[in-house]
C-alpha cells in the first residue's frame, strides 16, 4: 500500500509539473512573439516613420528654418563683434577688424558646423523625395522578413548570439532602414528557417527567469516607443498633416527671421558708428 501511495505521488507530481512546465514554455513563446512585434514596431517608427516625417518636415520648412538660424548666427556674431570692439576701445588699443574676425571665426565655428549639417539634411530630404518608393506588397515583404530576422538575430531575442550573427543583423538593420528588399532577401536565405534561439535551461526556475527577462524587455521597448513619440521628428507629424498648423508654423519662422534681420541691421549700424568714432575702417 505504501508503494502504491508513492507511485500515486510521483504520478501526481508528473501531472502537476509537466503542465506547469508546458504552460511556462507556451507563455515564453507568446512573449517572444509579442517582443518581436514590438521590436518591429519600434524599428519601423525609428527607421521608417520618423525618417519620413523628418524628410517631409525638412522639405516643408528646411529653407525658412535655415534662413532663420543663419540670421540668428549672424546677429549673435555681430553682437559679439561689438563687445570685442568695445573691449579694445576701453583698453585704448587699436581696433583690428581682421584680428577680430579671426576670433569670431573660432568662437562661431560650432554655429557654422550646425549650418552645414542643416544643408546636409536638406540634401538628404531631396534624395529621399527622388528615391524609389516600395510597392505595398514589397513593403509588406520587407517588414515580414525583418521581423523574421529580428526573432532569430536580435540580441534581445537571442542573448547568446555569435559575433557573426551580430554582424549579420547589423546588415539587416541597414537594409531595412534603406528599404533594401534584395539584401534582406539574401540575409533571409543565409539564415533560412534556422532557429538560433535556445531556451536557457529546462528547469522551472530557468524558464521563469527567461519569462521575467522577456517581460522586462517588453516594458522597456514599449517605454522606448512612447518616448520616441514625444520627441522630434514624430512631434511634427500632427503639424504636417494639418494645413492650418503648417501655415502657422511657417509664419512663426517668418516672424523669427524678421526679428533677427532687424537685430542684424541695428548691430551693423552700431558697428559703423563705433568705428566712425574711432576713425577706424571696417576692413
Amino acid at each position: 500500500m505504501a508503494l502504491w501511495g508513492m507511485e500515486q505521488i510521483e504520478m501526481a507530481d508528473d501531472i502537476i509539473i509537466f503542465p506547469e512546465f508546458d504552460k511556462i514554455k507556451n507563455e515564453i513563446e507568446r512573449l517572444r512573439i509579442e517582443l518581436s512585434m514590438l521590436l518591429l514596431e519600434r524599428d519601423e517608427l525609428q527607421f521608417v516613420i520618423c525618417r519620413n516625417i523628418e524628410a517631409k518636415y525638412t522639405l516643408e520648412f528646411g529653407s525658412i528654418e535655415y534662413r532663420a538660424y543663419e540670421a540668428q548666427c549672424t546677429a549673435l556674431r555681430l553682437k559679439r563683434k561689438i563687445e570685442l570692439i568695445q573691449a579694445k576701445r576701453n583698453r585704448q588699443e587699436p581696433v583690428s577688424i581682421v584680428a577680430i574676425e579671426e576670433i569670431l571665426d573660432q568662437e562661431f565655428a560650432s554655429y557654422q558646423k550646425q549650418l552645414d549639417e542643416r544643408i546636409s539634411k536638406m540634401n538628404e530630404a531631396l534624395q529621399w523625395k527622388e528615391s524609389d518608393v516600395l510597392s505595398e506588397s514589397d513593403s509588406k515583404e520587407l517588414k515580414m522578413l525583418y521581423r523574421k530576422l529580428v526573432k532569430i538575430l536580435h540580441s534581445d531575442m537571442n542573448p547568446e548570439r555569435t559575433d557573426a550573427q551580430r554582424e549579420l543583423f547589423e546588415h539587416a538593420v541597414t537594409a531595412y532602414k534603406n528599404g533594401d528588399l534584395a539584401t534582406l532577401r539574401m540575409i533571409d536565405a543565409m539564415v533560412g528557417s534556422e532557429t538560433l534561439v535556445k531556451q536557457s535551461g529546462d528547469t522551472i526556475e530557468q524558464l521563469n527567469e527567461e519569462k521575467r527577462r522577456l517581460q522586462n524587455l517588453l516594458k522597456k521597448i514599449q517605454e522606448s516607443i512612447d518616448q520616441i513619440k514625444t520627441r522630434y521628428p514624430y512631434t511634427m507629424k500632427e503639424i504636417l498633416e494639418n494645413e492650418e498648423k503648417t501655415e502657422q508654423l511657417r509664419q512663426q519662422y517668418e516672424e523669427i527671421l524678421g526679428q533677427y534681420e532687424e537685430r542684424i541691421l541695428f548691430y551693423r549700424i552700431k558697428i559703423e558708428e563705433m568705428m566712425g568714432e574711432s576713425h577706424e575702417r571696417l576692413d
